[in-house]
């Protein structure tokens, strides 16, 4: 019979459901700001479209992954 797996959670936060909560939301999120603020850019290559929305995607996903840490270090469960 193989040892079981030790396993840690120091801060009490499940991890796994963080990431998968922020790359969903970020995607529901995100493309939606994306699309508003590129109507108001001028964007006249596609490179310069990928940029912008790489740029705006980074600054989308951090604020939407540190809200969704806060959220679980909130309402995790002892």
């Amino acid at each position: 019979m193989p040892e079981p797996v030790e396993t840690t959670n120091p801060d009490g936060v499940d991890y796994g459901w963080v990431m998968q909560v922020t790359f969903v939301t970020t995607i529901i999120v995100g493309a939606p700001i994306v699309t508003l603020l590129s109507t108001t850019a001028d964007l006249p290559t596609w490179g310069a479209r990928a940029e912008f929305a790489v740029r705006v995607g980074a600054v989308v996903w951090l604020v939407v992954a540190l809200s969704v840490f806060a959220y679980a270090k909130r309402h995790q469960s002892d």
